[in-house]
């Protein structure tokens, strides 16, 4: 017989529990159980059991080894505590525990399976030793017996404990397997999926035979007072009018909408521009100091006198009279309005007169450079127009109802004959010495559209045209009535082109506005290649969707400077020089308080003229002129 000796392993190797049996029983076979290697702590316990007899004085004798286990265990938990750190002294003395409470279960059974299968009254010495690693390891849930038959199938002699243990196992396993719960629980899921919620129809209340209805008017009833009905009457289809109705071809009298036509002083304004557009001179004046250019810029203000509302709606056009005595401005507005402005008289809503000569905006507006008694006006009602002084009419030029137009100019210096754009991204010739108002030449362009159109003030024969992202350059020679190829494109655009202008008295430079927040110069020096982009000016022209887009211009009587409108607080004009250099705003905190989108310059004077999206028209001029 042998005793169960504890010992305690100075080394960190892995302790471990022999239990010898006794010589006499042969029948027990040689077992070793190896559970899973797992760290606890970095401390483990080395246990070597004995079997032996359970007679009563060796039954004692293992209450007496029990004991010994117990003290050992709690000895082994008292030095690991001083080890450790306070945080980690409840944790290890409960891991402990649990792991003495496995190892006597352990070793329980084993003494009662030995004893239940050796029946001899006398045992002979133990020739087989059983040795039993049992782990003191530390996990949640602690360890479950399923856990330590894991690798155990490596092992072909097992104990009779263990051999039952995993029956009972695979017998479970095989029992839950046959009730086929996952495929009683597909079966539900699909139920579940193809049951619809059953729809709770509403019950109709009943009607009720004796409730009275609403009550109703008379009128409604279409009874009389008396109650008598009333004869029905014969519903007649509804006329739907026409929102902006073409007004009637031909010539149409020039008659103020604002003032009466038998009034003496628009009868006397009338003769007065006709005389001083026959002594208006000609000559454009030059001016050879940009530094003085910019004085002369310094001194133009603004004042309450030259502040006006001259049309109905956003303001479209503008243009200024050549006379170098008098200023007179003009202004094409929304809804197909002209207002005419002679701001030497006074007080000065008398010398405002508005007419509609068209029914569309006025996107469009030239006085001629032959005869400035006649000023042309474009709309997209599709009709273009010559409004004549001396005979107080609005003569038609041109008519097209099944096209738009969106601008025109000029291709002969006496006026003659003109070029239109059309939205559609046709262009027109019109001859105005040929009687009709058809046109002469209808061309197709590469553009989807055309926004403006402007002619080259030297080289007549050529044409620049403001599309949607592009800018072209035409030869007016090579129009015929199917299409016709550009000479030069214009591609560094990135976005919508609002407008594109020649430079007014050589056409060496042509400025794009574009809505890419950019104005741009180019030198179209050399009509023959490609036009080098000079000048990329930053400048916001995102008007937005309630405000006229900006149009960068020329200044007629300086070659090298372009206007245009701002966004910037407080509102302004503002100029720059072809190089991008910023030289003079025109503003006034007080007068000036929105935003000026189309603007013009007069040929010869230092007078700027511009219009906001309400039809009002601010006039900067010299301070000795007003």
């Amino acid at each position: 017989m042998y005793r169960a000796v504890l010992q305690k392993s100075d080394s960190d190797k892995r302790p471990l529990v022999m239990v010898n049996e006794y010589k006499e029983n042969q029948n027990i076979p040689y077992v070793s159980l190896r559970p899973i290697p797992k760290t606890v702590l970095e401390k483990t316990l080395k246990v070597h059991l004995a079997a032996f007899p359970l007679s009563d004085d060796d039954l004692d004798q293992f209450k007496q080894s029990k004991s010994l286990l117990e003290k050992n265990s709690d000895e082994v938990m008292l030095c690991m505590k001083t080890e450790r750190k306070t945080a980690c002294r409840g944790v290890l003395s409960q891991k402990m525990e649990a792991t003495s409470s496995r190892a006597e279960s352990t070793l329980q059974k084993s003494s009662l399976d030995v004893h239940l299968e050796s029946n001899p009254p006398q045992y002979q010495s133990a020739s087989d030793t059983v040795i039993l690693n049992i782990d003191t390891e530390s996990s949640q849930d602690g360890d479950s017996e399923e856990d330590n038959a894991v690798g155990l199938d490596d092992f072909p002699e097992l104990s009779p404990y263990e051999r039952k243990r995993l029956k009972n196992i695979s017998e479970n396993a095989n029992f839950f397997a046959s009730l086929q719960l996952s495929e009683s629980a597909a079966r539900l899921r699909e139920i579940i999926e193809k049951r619809q919620p059953s729809e709770s129809k509403r019950k109709k209340p009943k009607k009720r035979e004796n409730e009275t209805g609403c009550r109703r008017s008379m009128r409604l009833q279409r009874v009389d007072p008396s109650g008598i009905p009333l004869p029905e009457t014969p519903t007649q289809p509804e006329l739907v009018a026409e929102r902006n109705p073409l007004l009637p071809p031909g010539p149409l009298d020039m008659l103020p909408e604002n003032q009466d036509d038998t009034n003496e002083s628009f009868n006397e304004f009338l003769h007065t521009w006709t005389e001083i557009s026959k002594t208006s001179s000609k000559n454009v004046k030059e001016f050879s100091s940009l530094k003085s250019y910019i004085t002369n810029l310094s001194g133009m203000v603004l004042s309450e006198d030259t502040v006006c509302k001259t049309t109905k709606g956003a303001v479209f056009s503008i243009a200024l009279h050549p006379s170098e005595t008098r200023t007179l401005v003009a202004a094409g507005g929304k809804f197909g309005y002209i207002g005419l402005w002679d701001l030497t008289q006074q007080p000065k809503e008398d010398g405002i007169y508005v007419f509609q000569p068209h029914s569309q905006p006025v996107s469009c507006l030239y006085f001629s450079p032959v005869n400035p008694a006649h000023i042309l006006s474009l709309s997209y009602d599709g009709t273009l127009r010559c409004g004549d002084f001396s005979r107080a009419i609005f003569e038609e030029v041109y008519r097209n109802e099944s096209k738009t137009f969106s601008s025109f100019d000029f291709l002969t210096e006496d006026a003659s004959t003109l070029v239109v754009g059309h939205w559609d991204g046709t262009m027109s010739v019109v001859d105005r010495r040929t009687p009709g108002t058809s046109y002469e030449k209808l061309t197709k362009c590469s553009l989807e559209k055309i926004r403006t159109i402007h002619v080259h003030p030297v080289h007549r024969q050529y044409f620049v045209i403001a599309g949607l992202r592009d800018v072209h350059i035409y030869d007016a020679r090579n129009l015929a009535r199917s299409s016709i190829r550009p000479l030069i494109s214009l591609t560094e655009h990135t976005k919508s082109v609002a407008s594109a202008y020649f430079s007014p008295a050589t056409g060496n430079r042509v400025v794009t506005t574009c809505a890419d927040s950019h104005v741009r110069i180019f030198d179209s020096s050399c009509m023959s290649s490609q036009f080098p982009l000079l000048t990329a000016i930053r400048h916001n022209t995102n008007s937005g969707r309630w405000l006229t887009r900006f149009r960068a211009v020329w200044d007629p009587k300086q070659e090298d400077c372009i206007i245009v409108g701002s966004m910037a607080y407080p509102r302004r004009v503002e100029i720059f020089h072809e190089t991008g250099e910023h030289l003079h705003s025109l503003l006034h905190e007080e007068y000036l308080a929105s935003v000026c989108s189309i603007n013009a310059m007069h040929p010869t004077r230092f007078i700027l003229a511009g219009g906001n999206s309400s039809g009002k028209i601010y006039v900067f001029m010299n301070s000795e002129t007003c």
